[in-house]
């Protein structure tokens, strides 16, 4: 009699060296898109009661990763007894000036975020933090990003067009369009939000695996 074929959830489960899960401490749907785009199989789950910080005395980089272990760490705890998961926790911020941008209160804002990165050079900080129980580890990517020069219409369009509330910046990368961006140093993928060629290497330290090479 032929064998029964086993199911994906069955496969997934079975034996002691079964792939824990990957939870995405995030409700960011650039996060999701990344990962998704890269093959990983998740779940998000938006941990409550963290406040994303940035005191004045704590470097952008402490900032964020500092953000991201809060994230992953509450996470972690939110599990059910037994579940066995790998949690990703990320904070971005971009720093210009000598300070981090969050994300703008209103448009107006937004607009005067713009206005003081139009033409010139910043910097965009990820903290990621991953951690299952009894393991943790965390890094810091930074890649730096010079704009063009805009007239006051055309970051006026730009904004009307990307939504920006809910970008630290008030720009997207993934929707730029070379619209803003004129150079980026480092990795693009961290500009939308997680730096997916450090992730790669560091999630397979913990027995996660991707879709792309």
């Amino acid at each position: 009699m032929a064998a029964r074929k086993r199911t994906h959830s069955e496969s997934r489960e079975a034996g002691p060296q079964a792939r824990p899960l990957l939870i995405l401490a995030s409700a960011s749907p650039r996060r999701r898109a990344l990962l998704t785009e890269h093959g990983y199989a998740f779940e998000a789950r938006v941990p409550q009661g963290v406040e994303e910080i940035a005191p004045a005395h704590l470097s952008p980089g402490e900032t964020v990763l500092g953000n991201a272990r809060a994230k992953a760490r509450t996470a972690l705890a939110d599990l059910a007894p037994g579940e066995n998961a790998v949690v990703l926790g990320v904070d971005t911020e971009v720093f210009f000036d000598g300070r981090v941008l969050g994300k703008p209160a209103d448009m107006d804002a937004a607009f005067a975020m713009l206005r003081r990165l139009n033409g010139r050079t910043h910097d965009v900080y990820s903290g990621v933090w991953i951690v299952a129980r009894g393991r943790e580890r965390g890094f810091i990517e930074v890649t730096g990003v010079r704009f063009h020069r805009r007239t006051d219409a055309e970051l006026k369009r730009y904004l009307a067009r990307i939504h920006p509330l809910d970008k630290a910046g008030a720009y997207a990368a993934q929707e730029d369009r070379g619209e803003m961006i004129a150079h980026v140093e480092g990795s693009f993928s961290n500009v939308i939000g997680l730096p997916m060629e450090r992730l790669r290497t560091e999630l397979r330290k913990f027995g996660v695996r991707g879709g792309v090479r």
